[in-house]
């Protein structure tokens, strides 16, 4: 009898480490789930990031004059009333001509 219990208890073992390493949901899944919930987590807190910032953006843009005016400036290149404009354009390295190709000499 105690034999009998013995082997229902290995077999039992068996099938729960069997289910455990290869039925569905095994540790190999959960590991797998695991990394895609870190991943997505980073990837929520980046875009939280964002969307904080552009948050701020916004309110800046509704509340002060000093972002409105910053973008017209560096968007539209506008300046105020009484401001002189400069436009710095810094040298391009001269470039050389290629020398131009002498026809054969005829004899």
């Amino acid at each position: 009898m105690l034999r009998w219990v013995l082997l229902g208890l290995l077999i039992l073992l068996g099938w729960l480490q069997y289910r455990l390493w290869f039925g569905i949901g095994n540790a190999g899944e959960v590991t797998a789930l695991a990394a895609q919930v870190e991943a997505q987590r980073r990837e929520n807190a980046g875009l939280e990031e964002r969307n904080a910032a552009l948050a701020a953006e916004v309110r800046d843009l509704k509340e002060g004059v000093a972002a409105v005016e910053e973008r017209a400036r560096s968007e539209l290149g506008m300046i105020k009333p009484g401001e002189v404009f400069y436009r710095v354009v810094e040298d391009q390295p001269q470039r050389t001509l290629p020398r131009p190709v002498q026809p054969p000499e005829e004899d």
